[in-house]
């Protein structure tokens, strides 16, 4: 007998599989953590905390398919901009600010990602690095490329560069903590993270020009 899904069910809400993933990304975002509780899970997203079960198989499958959502979102977005017309400052620059925006609206997901290539067997590690990583780093050998030819870049490894710039927006919006104990802020507001978009994009910058 095949299994029946879950939305069949005039219990289960429509939409319950992504609900689940943006109620995990949320607690995440809120409580500054890579986990999570499968009972704040189904309380905060009103759903059965047996649907994790059916739907990704474990805690551990949940959060493989909420790093898999996240990093997908980033590939794709830098795969359109990669198709675009652009001078290679300008692109340079989109990219910088929408590294900064998703590290500002999901802190968690170098953390998550670093967690699970490390719980994970080789094999689905070796799929991580392929679906996410991979393509992120032909992006920024493409991006480096391209300003060097055009006399606007200096030349620098190009995965180097990547960690530069995500290791930038990732600690900055990973330590809450340092805020609120050095600087007397814990809330990361709009206000700062335009603040620190304009610094990383202008820091980043300056670094690429030839005569740096």
């Amino acid at each position: 007998m095949s299994k029946t899904a879950p939305e069949a069910d005039p219990d289960v809400p429509a939409g319950a599989r992504e609900a689940l993933l943006e109620t995990a990304s949320k607690i995440m975002r809120d409580g500054d953590t890579v986990d999570i509780s499968l009972s704040e899970l189904s309380l905060r997203s009103g759903l059965n905390s047996a649907l994790v079960k059916y739907y990704f198989g474990n805690k551990a499958g949940l959060m493989k398919a909420l790093l898999d959502r996240d990093m997908e979102a980033i590939v794709h977005s830098v795969e359109a901009l990669m198709s675009k017309a652009m001078d290679p400052e300008a692109r340079l620059r989109r990219h910088i600010s929408a590294v900064v925006d998703t590290y500002y609206a999901t802190p968690y997901l170098n953390r998550l990602l670093m967690r699970m290539v490390r719980d994970c067997d080789a094999a689905e590690a070796e799929r991580i690095a392929q679906n996410h990583l991979v393509p992120l780093h032909r992006a920024y050998d493409q991006l480096i490329k391209d300003g060097v030819k055009a006399g606007v870049f200096r030349k620098v490894d190009p995965q180097l560069f990547y960690f530069t710039v995500t290791g930038a927006a990732d600690r900055f919006f990973a330590a809450r903590l340092v805020l609120k104990h050095c600087f007397d802020r814990d809330t990361l507001t709009e206000e700062l993270r335009d603040r620190y978009r304009e610094h990383v994009t202008e820091f980043v910058m300056a670094g690429l020009r030839p005569d740096s």
